[in-house]
């Protein structure tokens, strides 16, 4: 079979890993390192009045005791909130000053305020557990109603109302007129809950120290390792020179690697203090704590149609619950980001969209899997399946009537987006079919007979993809016939490694044997990272576009080797040849022809702007009435991801895009109490969806529109799956008690929360 784009082949980095040659943060440690191990708070608020380690220090194996005072004396600064958000008296947006270790107040349990660095992890926790740390007890104001509440108290003196951010979008006037004039009116309040980003290996970081240099290496499990070295270096007061970030093996990120976190900080600055190199890695009690979690938003929409079911306008007032700080993606998510997807694939002629991000005595909300998008789409869906079911349209009608058509495009959105290519209706009728959506009745009635109510729901949506729109990347042919592609994208289980094997070797036409990608080291490509399911949009684009460049460069230098014009050399399989003639040279012998011995370009790729990947699900699944227990029976998918480079990991990508979704809308949920305390600090108290919560995924991939705006054509797939199967989940549900009375349900539909909606309702009814 041939490897190239285009070709499902499993994923070369996998033999590797399943073999347990991996190379993961904790896997990295070596004789003589220290340990570090965090001291966090039990309050949701609280003075810091004194900190005493005297006893602490004391203890065999105990190397220093880190304090929030201790890193502010030897200049480690705090982490900046974002400067592009304003708060809602225009000025700039500030919460309280984010130290890696709490300096005179703690704001959520789990911050960490002090470290103890010791010869071995478990003297560092028995030194640790003896640390005398005198707090004085603040109120917590602990979720969005009591931070918004009359008289709340102020968390932060330039955060008004407790509100540190706010944007505006659409027109106001417009809208009004639009719902003025209208025939129907559907309206919701919704909450996309809390959830805990549990990657399968923890954060985690080792720093190395060299005095002779003075150069400090940071070995982290980070999605970002260019990212994660600009904010080290400035955070520790460093030229970023003296800094590198490498990056081995990343066992999942999420996006809640994408950020530099306290424990990096303290860290990489305890090992320039000590000279010895230190080492971390998080508990996953600590996990639930302090890794930033994401979603939390609340929102409040309205949706207008005209007497034919069409869209004249959407109301959305969104309000998001970013913690006790405000630094890194926590604001932007749902001021910004989420917003730009709010209308969906559809044709919304008025927009008001008004958006504030909140600041309460919880963990730090950060990005997750679709980072605002699977909230914005969520919105969109649940109303357009509420107004199905109130106007009586079938709901695959109703989007119908509502798709932007392919003959618009490119199309402008209210939120002044531009749609590049995209053709909804044909995506909705290929869903329809593969997942006989004409005969679900029949499956309904059958259903009834075992006793199950079944249901159904469709979703037909569209995420952005991108972030920043270039990446570098540096291709190098050496003498020994390697081709070696240097890039900033980073792998964390996604499959980037094979897809850009596949597409390197396309172009290149060699054997992918002969190619390595090298990435995961600050030193050798400076980019933005993988996230935002940028690294094939942006980055495999780059990777063509360096290789089509080495091809040019290669026939310049063939040209002058075979003394011929570049005109007049071909190129194919590895070799320059001069046409008409059998005199040719392959890419080895001329790279070990070049004076440093290989052939080198680098290119900076650019796209016009982000790209649309969309999709439509179907999903079927029937309820026990007697115990609320939910099963999923059928999904269906079908996803545009523009040009499919693996269509074997497009699927996994969906599947475990899907899988995450499942785990919202049916079971995971972050709990804090009214004291700020985590309920739900254990997978004891945090479900996450199992391989037996899902059926067999049937997935289609439709290549009919490629993205117009990069020379790959592809669009990006990694959060696809969770920003469209949320509301298909839940909507679902709600399509199977909607026959006894039900008309919401709050996520997560765990089983007690449909077995009370359906014991509800039928007091109701009696």
């Amino acid at each position: 079979m041939k490897f190239g784009i285009g070709q499902a082949i499993t994923r070369r980095e996998d033999d590797r890993l399943l073999t347990g040659h991996g190379r993961f943060v904790d896997d990295l440690g070596e004789p003589g390192d220290l340990h570090a191990v965090f001291v966090r708070s039990p309050y949701a608020h609280a003075r810091v009045d004194a900190i005493d380690s005297a006893e602490a220090r004391a203890q065999p194996g105990v190397v220093a005791v880190l304090t929030g005072a201790d890193l502010h004396a030897d200049g480690v600064g705090s982490f900046p909130p974002n400067p592009v958000l304003k708060n809602a008296l225009g000025k700039p947006m500030s919460t309280p000053p984010y130290f890696p270790l709490a300096t005179d107040t703690v704001r959520f349990v789990g911050q960490t305020v002090a470290a103890v660095i010791a010869e071995s992890r478990e003297a560092a926790e028995r030194a640790a557990a003896l640390l005398n740390v005198e707090y004085d007890a603040l109120d917590p104001v602990a979720s969005l109603p009591a931070a918004l509440a009359d008289g709340a108290p102020q968390l932060w003196p330039d955060a008004p109302g407790n509100v540190a951010a706010v944007s505006h979008f659409g027109d106001p006037a417009a809208c009004d007129a639009a719902f003025a004039g209208a025939h129907h009116v559907t309206k919701l309040a919704l909450l996309n809950q809390r959830l805990a980003p549990v990657t399968l290996e923890p954060r985690g970081g080792r720093a190395v120290f060299d005095a002779a240099s003075g150069r400090l290496t940071y070995q982290a499990s980070s999605q970002n390792p260019s990212g994660m070295h600009q904010s080290l270096a400035k955070l520790l007061g460093l030229p970023a020179a003296q800094v590198r970030v490498t990056v081995g093996d990343v066992g999942g990120g999420f996006g809640m690697k994408t950020q530099l976190h306290a424990e990096d900080v303290v860290c990489a600055h305890a090992a320039r203090k000590l000279g010895r190199p230190v080492r971390w890695c998080a508990s996953r009690n600590e996990e639930f704590q302090a890794a930033s979690h994401g979603r939390d938003q609340f929102s409040e929409s309205e949706l207008a149609f005209d007497a034919d079911g069409r869209i004249l306008g959407l109301r959305v007032r969104i309000t998001g619950n970013i913690g006790a700080y405000g630094h890194g993606p926590a604001a932007i998510i749902n001021t910004m980001v989420g917003p730009r997807v709010i209308t969906g694939v559809y044709h919304v002629p008025a927009l008001h969209l008004t958006s504030r991000a909140v600041i309460t005595h919880t963990n730090l909300v950060g990005a997750y899997r679709g980072a605002g998008r699977p909230e914005a789409i969520f919105v969109i869906e649940r109303l357009m399946d509420r107004a199905a079911a109130e106007m009586g349209i079938d709901p695959a009608e109703l989007r119908r009537r509502n798709l932007i058509p392919p003959t618009a495009m490119p199309y402008r959105t209210p939120m002044h987006e531009t749609f590049d290519s995209g053709d909804f209706p044909h995506m909705l009728e290929r869903v329809l079919a593969a997942a006989d959506w004409a005969g679900y009745e029949a499956r309904r009635r059958e259903a009834a007979t075992r006793g199950r109510l079944r249901g159904r729901a469709l979703s037909t949506f569209l995420e952005w993809t991108g972030v920043v729109h270039e990446e570098t990347v540096r291709l190098q042919v050496e003498a020994d016939g390697r081709v070696l592609a240097f890039t900033a994208m980073q792998a964390m289980g996604q499959g980037i490694e094979t897809s850009y094997l596949q597409i390197l070797a396309e172009t290149l036409q060699i054997d992918a044997e002969r190619i390595e990608i090298v990435q995961g080291d600050s030193d050798v490509a400076t980019g933005i990272g993988s996230m935002g399911s940028r690294s094939l949009y942006i980055g495999g684009s780059a990777m063509l576009t360096a290789s089509n460049q080495a091809i040019d460069e290669g026939r310049k230098l063939a040209g002058e080797a075979l003394e011929a014009p570049p005109a007049d050399i071909t190129y194919s399989a590895g070799r320059f040849t001069v046409a008409g003639t059998d005199l040719g040279i392959d890419l080895a012998a001329l790279a070990a022809r070049q004076p440093e011995r290989r052939i080198a370009v680098s290119t900076l790729q650019k796209v016009g702007g982000p790209s649309w990947p969309n999709g439509c699900h179907v999903c079927e699944l029937e309820i026990d009435p007697e115990t609320g227990a939910t099963e999923i029976v059928r999904y269906t998918t079908v996803d545009d991801v523009g040009r499919v480079i693996n269509p074997l990991i497009v699927a996994g990508q969906v599947h475990g895009g899907v899988a995450q979704a499942v785990g919202q809308a049916l079971m995971e949920q972050v709990v804090y109490d009214d004291d700020g305390q985590l309920l739900t600090g254990s997978f004891m108290d945090y479900a996450l969806p199992r391989a037996d919560d899902l059926p067999q995924i049937d997935t289609h991939t439709d290549e009919s529109s490629p993205c117009r705006i990069n020379p790959l054509g592809a669009k990006g797939v990694g959060e696809l799956g969770t920003v469209g199967a949320t509301p298909t989940v839940v909507n679902a549900v709600i399509d199977a008690l909607r026959p006894l009375g039900v008309t919401d349900i709050a996520m997560p539909a765990t089983p007690e929360r449909v077995w009370r909606a359906i014991r509800d309702a039928g007091r109701g009814a009696g």
